[in-house]
């Protein structure tokens, strides 16, 4: 199994993913709680970091898109297994997306925007829990 550093070049791993599995069913279920609770912040930072995780897992194009008639014919021809992260990536991902809205506030703070920076604060808060 190879590590994982900041490159996002991530590789297929061998992991079973039940980690992995239960960390997006916890994200998920928080974001319908937030939803019901009309957070809007937690909805916000639950999404982002649900649409991170899909990011990474999707696998780069190598070619670039040409004429329909070059294209394969049958349904799923140009289908390919997503990459499989281990539950490191995924705290690391999360960890990510708390940083760069701490980091963002605290832009938002120098600039005079307090309840900007709060919103993100806020951000950051709800996805805590899931970075240790």
């Amino acid at each position: 199994m190879s590590t994982f550093d900041d490159s996002d070049d991530f590789e297929i791993y061998g992991s079973d993913g039940a980690e992995v599995a239960e960390i997006r069913v916890q994200l998920r279920a928080a974001l319908t709680d937030a939803m019901h609770e009309r957070d809007a912040a937690a909805v916000a930072a639950y999404r982002s970091a649900l649409a991170a995780l899909d990011n990474a897992e999707a696998v780069p194009c190598d070619e670039r898109a040409g004429a329909i008639e070059d294209s394969p014919g049958s349904v799923g021809a140009t289908e390919a297994p997503r990459r499989v992260l281990t539950g490191h990536e995924v705290q690391y991902l999360i960890a990510r997306e708390v940083d760069e809205r701490e980091a963002a506030a605290a832009s938002y703070d120098r600039l005079g925007q307090p309840d900007r920076a709060q919103r993100l604060r806020d951000e950051a808060d709800a996805l805590t829990p899931w970075t240790t």
